[in-house]
C-alpha cells in the first residue's frame, strides 16, 4: 500500500520502516500511527521478512507526537482514552512483532519517539543522537509504553530520573544507562543497523519469535511459570526442521540456513 508519512522497503529478508516527516522531525500524527499499524501488520505476516529496522528520514529519529496538529487532539477524556488505546495497540504490535527489530536512532528520539525506539528489540544510536522523556515538560504522563519499557531498560530509579526531570541525554549516556545497545559514528549508523538486522534475519525465525516473546513477558511471570514456558517452547522447537538444520550444520562445519519450518 502507498504510505503518506513513512516508507516501507525490503532488502533480502530485512524490512526497513522509515518515519518520513523530516520537516517535523518525524513527529507522529494520526496518519503515521495508522500507517505504522499497517506496516508492522505486514512485517509480522510476510514470511519473506525475518527482521526489521525502524529509523527516521532526515537528521532525526522522531520528536514524539505532533502536538502542533491541534485539529487532531482529543476533545474529551473519553476520546483521549480511546485514542490512547489505539496508540498503545500500535506499540504492542511493534514490541510483540514475531520478527526481531532494531531502532536506528540519529538526532532526537524524544517523548513518544523515545518510547517508539524502546519498543524495538535493539537500539543503535549514532553519536549525534539525543534521548529525552519530555512528557513532564508538557504537563503529561509518560505513555507509548514508556512506563513498561524504560524501567526494564535502565532500572527503577534511573527511569524515574528520566521521566520526572525530563532531561535530554546524549548517546553515550544512553548507552551507559542501558537504553542503547551500541553507539556508532553517525555516518555509519545505517550500515551498522543493516549488518545487525541481517544477522537477526539469518537466525531461526520460530525460535527467535518464541524467545523474544518470553523475554518481553518475563518480568511479569513468576519463576516457575518462566521455566514452564521455556520447557514448552523447547519442546515445540525440538520437532522443527530448523533444529535439524542447525545440528547438521554443526557436524558439517558450515553456517546453518534457517527457513522457519
Amino acid at each position: 500500500m502507498p504510505y503518506e508519512t513513512l516508507q516501507l522497503s525490503q532488502s533480502d529478508a530485512v524490512a526497513t520502516v522509515t518515519l518520513n516527516r523530516p520537516a517535523k522531525r518525524n513527529a507522529i500524527n494520526a496518519t503515521m500511527f495508522e500507517e505504522l499499524d499497517a506496516a508492522f501488520s505486514h512485517i509480522a505476516a510476510e514470511p519473506s521478512i525475518h527482521s526489521f529496522v525502524l529509523t527516521g528520514a532526515g537528521g532525526h529519529f522522531c520528536s514524539g507526537v505532533d502536538l502542533s496538529a491541534l485539529e487532531e487532539l482529543p476533545r474529551s477524556p473519553e476520546e483521549m482514552r480511546r485514542r490512547m488505546e489505539r496508540i498503545h495497540g500500535v506499540l504492542a504490535r511493534i514490541m510483540y512483532c514475531p520478527k526481531p527489530g532494531i531502532a536506528a536512532v540519529r538526532g532526537y528520539a524524544a517523548g513518544g519517539g523515545a518510547n517508539l525506539a524502546l519498543a524495538c528489540d535493539l537500539v543503535v544510536m549514532g553519536d549525534d543522537a539525543r534521548f529525552a522523556e519530555l512528557f513532564v515538560r508538557r504537563g503529561l504522563v509518560m505513555d507509548m509504553s514508556g512506563t513498561f519499557t524504560l524501567p526494564r531498560s535502565v532500572g527503577l530509579h534511573r527511569a524515574k530520573e528520566l521521566a520526572l526531570l525530563g532531561e535530554t541525554i546524549d548517546a553515550v549516556r544512553a548507552y551507559e544507562m542501558g537504553i542503547a545497545n551500541r553507539v556508532v559514528p553517525a555516518g555509519e549508523l545505517e550500515a551498522v543497523a543493516a549488518t545487525l538486522a541481517a544477522k537477526l534475519a539469518a537466525g531461526p525465525p520460530v525460535a527467535m519469535a518464541l524467545m523474544k516473546r518470553a523475554i518481553n513477558d518475563s518480568f511479569s511471570r513468576p519463576f516457575d511459570e518462566v521455566l514452564e514456558q521455556e520447557s514448552l517452547h523447547q519442546s515445540m522447537i525440538f520437532s522443527t526442521k530448523d533444529l535439524q538444520e542447525a545440528i547438521s550444520a554443526f557436524f558439517e562445519k558450515r553456517s546453518p540456513h534457517f527457513t522457519g519450518e
